[in-house]
């Protein structure tokens, strides 16, 4: 089984991270885990001033922000995680990788960073809900 896991840091993805490692056998010893973040594009008008190359590195820091620690909760669990970062909107991008790495699962945090708050799920896990045909098991 393939998983993806949409993670960005916040107290949701600890909770996401907590679920699986207490409830592995739901998903199976040979399940393959791939955790995802996605880094805010930085607005156009600001990239004409900034070097690709400091852009790039921009990105990849604020990715191992938040990879980082997925990294070292693998390990301390003792499972394999492969890790990945894009650019840009975040529910976009991960309802297409959902799709496009022919993904059987998606589990993802029911809130996160982003500014819009909602009542029942965070805007990124409504609209990754939305466009995203990829079984989704959303962690309150």
């Amino acid at each position: 089984m393939k998983i993806l896991l949409a993670v960005d840091g916040s107290p949701y993805t600890k909770r996401m991270l907590d679920y699986l490692a207490a409830h592995r056998e739901l998903f199976g010893t040979k399940a393959e885990y791939t955790a995802m973040t996605v880094v805010a594009a930085v607005p156009p008008q600001v990239t004409h001033f900034i070097a690709k190359q400091v852009l790039d590195d921009y990105f990849s820091d604020e990715a191992q922000k938040i990879l980082k620690p997925i990294e070292v909760f693998a390990e301390r669990h003792e499972c394999q995680i492969a890790t990945l970062y894009r650019v840009g909107n975040a529910a976009d991008l991960i309802s297409d990788a959902a799709k496009t790495g022919k993904f059987d699962l998606l589990v993802m945090g029911s809130h996160g960073y982003s500014g819009v708050k909602s009542l029942l799920l965070g805007s990124v896990s409504s609209r990754v809900m939305a466009l995203c045909a990829t079984p989704t098991l959303i962690i309150r």
